[in-house]
């Protein structure tokens, strides 16, 4: 009793409401083992020092603004989507920039040996920030490319995060290959407590970053990897990961070199040497592009306020690609309120998934989604719809590492790209036309004969992923 009355007074200040009763309801029923769980997991914030230094970092990029201004932006831009640079600006302190040029590549090898290219181009330094990074088969050659360019006087920086990379096959090798190279490489948020270094294991760094000589930049959803991320589940169940990058060149450039930066200062509280974020040379193209980072560090949930600006921007058409919809009540009401305005919406999720709890949350959000007039296209297995992406309209589109669920919007370090240019969008459409002819959509007839035993598991997963 004394927990749970002390649970009331201290578990819902500054957390959501949402977030508030499920971690209620789970002490209420349990309150030695909620009480544990909640002291373990129940803070979404980083470590003070990381935050410090996060607000360093953006007070710094904030006074360099004007500096990271490149290029020439399109005219008639619209009112709204003034207002949504903006916002983005003051909460990722992070400008927009023109004259860049964005490539999709959806080939998951190619996109591989297209880094690996990009490297062994290098002259003065890479950097490489990827949520899991490993030496196996199908990553050789990036890896290669990484120990070419060392072996060159290349400075290679590279930062993996280091619980999904701990509890993943190949981890050792990849720790000495990294050294054996010579790359200067650290683990993002680590948890060594022996070391000093704790904070809830559940925040990552969920970033997919390179950034080559500051002239060429990739990022997307693609992590360094087997397309079966070298698990067993997995290769037992045939399962493949289907990913996009984008290869940037620009002034865009430089913004992505600043989140690698910051995220380097974060982890050794030092600013690399050889790295100037003023050269900022044109890019192939003429796209408009803007950089925004976001993650616990942050005040705010920076990814989520761009979705739902573009969401009730929109006027046609909304489509967004996410292998974890998992919205928050503030987004799932702009959804339905977009269909209530006409505007066609589409969701483009996996039919099957690798995380059971995550997989079973989602689904319960699919009829929802279904009566308020969202067609679902559930990519066939067995393989994983892993891109995230939203396109509005025929105009703007926003692509990153960023899923659409509550813990990418409040406990992962996440990057989006927002690119307004109607070219790139075309990009986006081929690729959602692919992906249309590879999946089957849902029906609210289909889904109305669920058995219910998944119903239950789809409700009671639902609670848990309100536990931020």
């Amino acid at each position: 009793m004394a927990i749970r009355i002390i649970a009331v007074l201290i578990v819902p200040a500054n957390r959501k409401p949402t977030s508030a009763m499920a971690w209620l309801l789970a002490i209420f029923l349990l309150p030695i083992p909620g009480l544990l769980l909640f002291l373990l997991i129940g803070s979404p914030r980083l470590p003070r020092d990381k935050r410090r230094r996060q607000a360093q970092t953006n007070e710094y990029l904030r006074e360099v603004n004007d500096m990271l201004e490149g290029g020439s932006l399109r005219p008639d831009q619209p009112d709204w989507f003034t207002a949504l640079v903006r916002m983005n600006r003051e909460l990722g302190a992070l400008p927009i920039s023109g004259d860049n040029g964005v490539r999709i590549i959806s080939d998951y090898q190619q996109s591989l040996d297209a880094m690996a290219a990009e490297i062994r181009r290098a002259r003065s330094y890479v950097h490489v920030e990827f949520y899991i990074f490993k030496s196996d088969a199908a990553t050789d050659g990036f890896f290669r490319a990484l120990e070419d360019a060392c072996a060159r006087g290349v400075t290679v920086r590279v930062l993996l995060d280091h619980w999904a990379n701990l509890v993943k096959p190949f981890h050792r090798r990849t720790i000495r290959r990294l050294d054996a190279m010579g790359a200067d490489w650290r683990f993002a948020l680590p948890i060594q407590p022996l070391k000093g270094k704790w904070q809830r294991p559940d925040l990552r760094n969920h970033r997919k970053i390179l950034v080559v000589d500051g002239q060429v930049a990739y990022l997307g959803s693609q992590n360094v990897t087997d397309r079966s991320y070298n698990l067993r589940a997995n290769i037992r169940r045939g399962l493949q990961w289907v990913d996009v990058m984008v290869r940037l060149d620009g002034p865009v450039v430089s913004s992505v070199d600043a989140v690698f930066l910051s995220d380097w200062f974060s982890e050794t509280d030092t600013v690399p040497d050889g790295v100037d974020l003023r050269e900022m040379p044109s890019g192939s193209g003429d796209l408009d592009c803007q950089v925004v980072p976001s993650g616990p560090g942050f005040e705010v949930e920076n990814n989520l306020r761009l979705f739902l600006s573009l969401i009730y921007a929109a006027r046609e058409k909304i489509i967004m690609i996410s292998p974890y919809f998992v919205p928050d009540e503030a987004l799932l009401l702009a959804v339905s309120a977009a269909c209530d305005r006409g505007v066609r919406v589409e969701l483009f999720v996996s039919e099957v998934g690798d995380q059971t709890v995550v997989y079973h949350a989602q689904r319960s959000y699919y009829e929802a989604l279904l009566r308020a007039g969202v067609r679902i296209w559930m990519y066939r297995k067995p393989y994983i719809l892993h891109t995230k992406g939203l396109t509005v309209d025929d105009e703007v589109a926003v692509i990153g590492s960023s899923n659409m669920d509550m813990r990418s919007f409040g406990l992962n370090l996440e990057i989006s790209l927002l690119v307004r240019g109607e070219e790139f969008v075309r990009q986006m459409r081929e690729v959602e036309d692919t992906y249309r002819s590879l999946s089957r959509e849902l029906t609210l007839e289909e889904w109305r004969t669920q058995p219910l035993r998944s119903r239950v598991l789809d409700n009671l997963a639902r609670l848990t992923s309100a536990l931020q």
